[in-house]
């Protein structure tokens, strides 16, 4: 089965039943090799014919994605579903969902670089904040007006005046946007999420690399959601009393909430406090209360444990890195990246005034830490294209800083993938002032680039 080819993009039109089978049956080694070699933006599969598919059914059509990503930086995914289908994909892939969803080919066309400049308006949604963050970048790259509903309360109040908009987007999905491992909440912590009986398994299903990474990054504050907890046996208790302990070291703090004792030996809670955990009633009796945030660390970062060398393999994938970066920020500026140095040493930042920062952890085939100093004006701009309105407000502006530095997050993750250097992301760690990022790294040497967007100097920085 060969693909249609219309307006820059193949689409392969598969209908009946796919299984493992019959979707091998419908591609060919030369349409695998033959679709790798087309120039095109996008290469999708229509589920529109489809009646019904099961996981061994897509995953054949995953080898051609595989291919295609190979030989090009051509986006690949599945188009022309229900909602039915695209909430069975997201459940038959879960954390491993790295390649697009889209509602119809109409909406996928919006993506396509064929048709920019058409100024469309466009209300969309995702109850995840990254993927609004990157479709509302997309659009506004292509030349079109997103306007974002931060809530589904506001798309669906927003909806029932579809007059207003030329398209509505929902239950779509770009691919290559990261991991949800943990949830960053406002105030730099990081958020897991625990429940049932705690006992030996948590140390297996804890992605300690994840964590410390995060550490890495400069994230100080770790609270655990326990509403659901039931108990916890004492194996569970040395894994966190261990956990604790590491935490320690980086001047971190592990908090749990809503954790009950009635089925947990009133002991177990006195041991985990002389290790240093810290127990709260309610989430809002940390995140509302700026001053025990400041003191809990998440709003003061403290200095790094460990000092590691910027490596060999690091400076011969650098050109990946700072494309994903220049990409992001050209994106948001309307402008040209220009490179002004590139230095390898400790941090240097002359003019630290109306400048915030963001860092963001890699690890896996490599790792270490990407750092973007901004100046604040390119972060209120992102704001006010995201928000759809100006804003002073600081919190609001260090989150839109964070999801735009998730997304050279994913776009490093996706150009290393092509080189086939598979490494995961820890969520964007960001700083209100160039002086709390300088605790964290100012003894770390790596590569310094230094950039100017319409003259706003960028600063871009790569160490472990």
């Amino acid at each position: 089965m060969k693909p249609i080819v219309k307006n820059g993009i193949a689409i392969f039109t598969p209908q009946g039943f796919l299984d493992g089978n019959s979707s091998k049956a419908f591609l060919s080694i030369e349409d695998v090799a033959s679709t790798a070699s087309l120039k095109v933006d996008m290469v999708l599969v229509s589920l529109k014919r489809v009646v019904f598919f099961n996981r061994n059914g897509l995953d054949a059509f995953m080898k051609l994605f595989i291919k295609v990503r190979q030989g090009s930086h051509a986006a690949v995914g599945f188009c022309d579903y229900d909602t039915k289908k695209y909430e069975a994909i997201k459940v038959f892939y879960k954390d491993e969902l790295n390649f697009s969803l889209f509602k119809s080919i109409e909406i996928a066309y919006l993506f396509s670089s064929n048709f920019k400049n058409q100024n469309k308006n466009i209300l969309l949604y995702s109850e995840d904040k990254s993927q609004r963050t990157a479709m509302a970048i997309e659009l506004h790259d292509n030349g079109h007006n997103p306007i974002v509903a931060q809530s589904a309360e506001e798309f669906k109040e927003k909806c029932s005046k579809k007059e207003a908009y030329d398209y509505v987007i929902d239950s779509t999905y770009l691919g290559q946007m990261g991991q949800k491992i943990a949830t960053r909440v406002t105030g730099n912590a990081i958020i897991y999420s625990i429940s049932s009986f705690l006992d030996t398994e948590i140390g297996n299903k804890f992605n300690i690399e994840y964590h410390n990474n995060s550490l890495n990054v400069g994230f100080r504050l770790f609270i655990f959601d326990a509403y659901k907890v039931i108990s916890m046996n004492v194996h569970a208790l040395n894994f966190f009393s261990k956990l604790a302990s590491s935490a320690a070291e980086y001047n971190a703090s592990i908090c749990f909430v809503g954790m009950t004792f009635e089925k947990t030996p009133e002991v177990f809670k006195e041991n985990l406090e002389d290790a240093g955990i810290l127990f709260y009633e309610q989430m809002d009796d940390i995140l509302l209360n700026k001053e025990l945030l400041k003191e809990l660390g998440a709003s003061s970062p403290a200095n790094t444990k460990t000092k590691r060398a910027i490596n060999k393999q690091t400076v011969t994938e650098l050109p990946r890195f700072i494309d994903a970066t220049v990409a992001t920020i050209e994106m948001m500026t309307n402008s040209k990246a220009v490179k002004q140095a590139v230095q390898v040493q400790n941090i240097i930042i002359d003019d630290k005034n109306g400048k915030i920062a963001s860092s963001i952890g890699y690890y896996g085939d490599m790792d270490g830490m990407v750092v973007l100093v901004f100046p604040k004006e390119i972060a209120k701009k992102a704001c006010e294209l995201l928000i759809g309105e100006k804003t002073d407000d600081e919190e609001m502006i260090l989150d839109t800083l964070a999801e735009l530095v998730n997304i050279v997050g994913g776009k490093i993750k996706t150009l290393l993938s092509d080189e086939r250097i598979s490494i995961d992301i820890t969520l964007p760690r960001t700083y209100n002032d160039v002086d709390s990022l300088l605790e964290v790294i100012e003894s770390r040497k790596g590569v310094q680039v230094d950039l100017s967007f319409n003259n706003n100097n960028f600063l871009f920085f790569l160490t472990r």
